[in-house]
């Protein structure tokens, strides 16, 4: 992989931190001022697409030499002629724009869910930075109309959350973050909620769809590509941790024994982390997991949910080719499939950098896997990609490597950052609100001043947002919404540009043949030819015509 370098002087972004691979730095502050790509996104938007102080310089790409298999070693094709997909009248006039590329989406077996972008959020759960931010998150994503996904044990961990015999009859928490997406919901996008081990004892899927019934997608989760493990989350509080091991967690180190509370109060122990119980270790086979499943889904669909989903991590090929296969013969709607080199809110470090399948890997095992179900004639699942994406060139390459099956493109860390920095300008421009929204700010800095001073001058997108909801909705709207709005405005626009010069007009006509691998290695693993092959016989056919 090409050198990951720190600034980007051509667009005038920086990282805080260590960078990977999609622009990110490897710990993404809450709090940060600034500036890598995505952060900057949510303020200027489409503008952060060009080099900056366009009139007196000129730009050229270093990013030519590809080393290893990641998806930076993929590139993208241009073509010279052709509009598939698109308008033909137009088209036949050469008047083709590439804002007449269309990003909307649809997904799902029997009922159809649309979006307007290609894209989903990862599983935001029960770790506080998720709570928190929640509704910066969840209007965001419903204004702009794509999923969101309410992660695993948020019942779990309310404390107001109420259990008799075992079941849940009151989840606040739950039904706040339902409540809250579904407020500004249009008809584009979802609300899916997962279950765990524990959210499965929990009767949380009962509970969902009794009060929700099919306003919400349920969602199966075998892991993530960030642990091999169950969820965790990290608590400070010796009454807190106290709590969640009597709700049936595991808490380490344990707060009930005698040495541990008296180390917590001498400061030796800072904290406890909660985990979750691991999924299927009852079984020991492929028939008994696969009868498992079926009866699981079965179950689901007896409650009354019509829309159902799983989502399973970077294990080996033997799980990618199960969750292909269950999904599909079971007409799941959505399989989210994780790879290793995601992000994580909580998950132990070393066994992020060292476990599980690359995402590049995993996708490409999980076209073929796929290919083999179609060859056969069955209808496979539609699928959703997801595992350190954040670039609109990230996002075209992931659907053209799982083309025709991936419909979505699921980003985690990335689709934190609008709810994170809005709410901290929010948390300066309306002190009030400075406690509700989690601002971390006192003032605004240097990076966001030169921008504006009020919200109509910092973020490119605030006008666009005006105009769907009207100017009295704005006074109350979260402003962490009116960042996801512009980042997403601005990765809609990166990925119709290079849909345009591809010759693609509609998502469903993005094909494999539309990326081409940039070293020999990275053909070999993912099937997709090396860049100078690619048309090779065509053009020699031309010439010796």
């Amino acid at each position: 992989m090409s050198q990951l370098l720190k600034s980007n002087d051509v667009l005038g972004t920086t990282n805080r931190g260590n960078i990977v691979e999609s622009g990110l730095c490897t710990l993404c502050r809450a709090d940060c001022m600034g500036k890598c790509e995505t952060w900057l996104s949510c303020l200027k938007g489409r503008e952060t697409l060009y080099p900056r102080d366009f009139g007196i310089v000129t730009a050229g790409s270093g990013n030519t030499t590809h080393v290893g298999v990641s998806y930076n070693s993929l590139r993208i094709q241009g073509y010279n002629y052709g509009a598939n997909g698109g308008d033909a009248a137009k088209a036949a006039q050469g008047d083709a724009l590439f804002t007449d590329v269309s990003l909307e989406t649809t997904f799902g077996a029997e009922h159809k869910t649309s979006c307007r972008y290609p894209l989903m959020t990862g599983a935001l759960g029960s770790t506080f930075v998720a709570a928190k931010y929640w509704d910066a998150f969840a209007t965001g994503c419903a204004i702009c109309g794509v999923p969101i996904v309410i992660g695993e044990n948020v019942v779990g961990v309310d404390r107001a959350a109420e259990l008799k015999n075992g079941r849940i009859v009151k989840a606040p928490e739950l039904e706040r973050r339902i409540d809250g997406y579904l407020r500004y919901y249009d008809g584009h996008g979802a609300i899916i909620v997962q279950l765990n081990v524990e959210d499965t004892r929990n009767g949380v899927a009962e509970y969902v769809a009794e009060k929700y019934g099919d306003k919400v997608i349920i969602e199966l989760k075998w892991g993530q590509g960030a642990k091999d493990i169950g969820g965790e989350i990290e608590v400070k509080s010796l009454d807190y941790a106290l709590f969640l091991k009597e709700r049936g967690y595991l808490v380490d180190p344990d707060p009930s024994r005698p040495e541990v509370q008296a180390a917590f109060k001498a400061g030796a122990v800072k904290g406890f982390a909660r985990h979750s119980r691991l999924g299927y270790t009852d079984l020991s086979s492929y028939e008994q997991v696969r009868e498992s499943f079926v009866n699981q889904v079965a179950y689901l669909r007896k409650l009354g949910f019509q829309r159902v989903s799983l989502k399973t991590g970077s294990y080996g090929m033997e799980a990618l080719a199960m969750a292909i296969r269950f999904a599909t013969e079971c007409k799941l709607d959505l399989l989210t499939i994780d790879g290793s080199g995601g992000g994580t809110g909580m998950s132990p470090w070393d066994m992020m950098e060292t476990w599980g399948v690359p995402s590049i890997l995993l996708h490409s095992k999980a076209h073929e896997y796929a290919s083999i179900l179609a060859a056969r004639g069955e209808k496979v699942v539609d699928l959703s990609f997801a595992g350190g994406f954040a670039k609109p060139s990230q996002i075209f390459k992931a659907l053209a490597l799982g083309a025709p099956y991936t419909k979505l493109i699921c980003m985690g860390r990335a689709m934190m950052i609008p709810g994170f920095l809005g709410s901290n300008i929010e948390g300066v421009l309306k002190p009030e609100n400075r406690e509700k929204v989690c601002g971390n700010w006192d003032s605004l800095p240097k990076t966001v001043s030169e921008l504006g001073s009020t919200a109509e001058e910092i973020f490119a997108g605030y006008h666009d947002v005006q105009q769907k909801l009207g100017a009295e909705a704005m006074k109350t709207l979260p402003y962490g919404a009116i960042a996801m709005w512009t980042m997403l405005d601005k990765l809609g626009a990166g990925v119709q540009q290079l849909m345009a010069g591809a010759r693609k007009f509609r998502l469903d006509q993005i094909a494999r043949e539309d990326i081409a691998s940039g070293n020999r290695e990275t053909e070999r693993e993912t099937g997709i030819p090396f860049i100078t092959d690619v048309q090779d016989e065509f053009a020699k056919a031309i010439l010796r015509r």
